[in-house]
């Protein structure tokens, strides 16, 4: 492990982001003021594309940071069967779950099932595909639809809050099945499909449209829904970075475009690939 890994394993990780989220929701002016103002000089955060183009306009720090987009921002691509970006961001990796297995990082690989927190699902989803977006702090936050699917579960897992960039995938053993994560379950037009959102070092919260904002247990907590959700609609957001996955079946057959690989730069509605039902 690097010096940087190996010092996150002796950090307080999850008292460490509740205090980060105290700060991250206070609205006290001089609070507020400073956070949105550092972080925004810090990694060069432009307005240009977001509906409130002024730091003064956001209420608290994670006003601004789950800040919406124009309407016009992003054009979600309508290809057929196609499967689109589910955020800004860099592919970490993507490609072909084989025996159960997703990698991570070269030479790392991890089990599906024990992402998904059930073996059930995880066998499902055997000889599938799965791409990994990884979302930056200067990034757009919010996580939308990479097909269009009714959601039916959701199941929050309690884990550690490693930080998820690149150097900590490669030098973490299993780093998206231990951190702390959000699993959402859809049936859509090609079976079962899954988007996992993956909490990390300092992450203040997950919410989807669905649950709201995630409550911290010990325990897995799973829910029941049934809410439709077209490719390109809202489904969560991050309160500060993290990484989005989305799983796709066996029966989707899908192909990836030869032009994403891991470290492309992608953007939220942009086609990665597409499925192939056979409809």
């Amino acid at each position: 492990m690097t010096l940087f890994t190996t010092i996150q394993q002796f950090v307080p990780q999850q008292k460490l982001s509740k205090v980060a989220g105290r700060l991250a929701a206070s609205r006290h002016p001089m609070v507020k003021r400073a956070f949105i103002r550092s972080f925004a000089k810090a990694y060069d955060v432009k307005l240009d594309e977001y509906e409130r183009q002024s730091l003064n306009a956001y209420e608290s720090f994670n006003d601004f940071f789950t800040r919406e987009l124009k309407g016009d921002a992003r054009a979600i691509d309508t290809t057929v069967h196609g499967i689109v970006s589910p955020a800004d961001g860099i592919v970490s990796q993507l490609g072909q779950i084989n025996d159960h297995k997703l990698l991570q990082a070269k030479g790392r690989y991890y089990d599906i099932g024990q992402l998904l927190a059930d073996s059930d699902d995880g066998s499902y989803f055997a000889d599938g595909s799965f791409a990994t977006v990884y979302l930056a702090p200067s990034n757009y936050h919010r996580v939308h639809m990479s097909f269009t699917g009714t959601l039916t579960k959701t199941r929050y897992v309690p884990g550690t809050l490693f930080s998820v960039n690149n150097i900590t995938a490669a030098n973490v053993p299993d780093l998206f099945a231990r951190n702390e994560r959000l699993v959402c379950m859809f049936d859509t037009e090609y079976g079962k499909a899954a988007v996992v959102m993956v909490g990390a070092m300092i992450v203040a919260g997950i919410e989807t449209v669905a649950t709201g904002k995630i409550t911290r247990t010990d325990d897995i907590q799973e829910a029941e829904h049934s809410m439709v959700l077209a490719q390109g609609d809202e489904l969560g957001r991050f309160y500060l970075g993290s990484t989005a996955i989305v799983i796709l079946p066996k029966a989707a057959k899908a192909d990836w475009q030869e032009n994403i690989t891991a470290n492309s730069v992608v953007q939220m509605g942009q086609l990665l690939g597409a499925a192939h039902t056979g409809k």
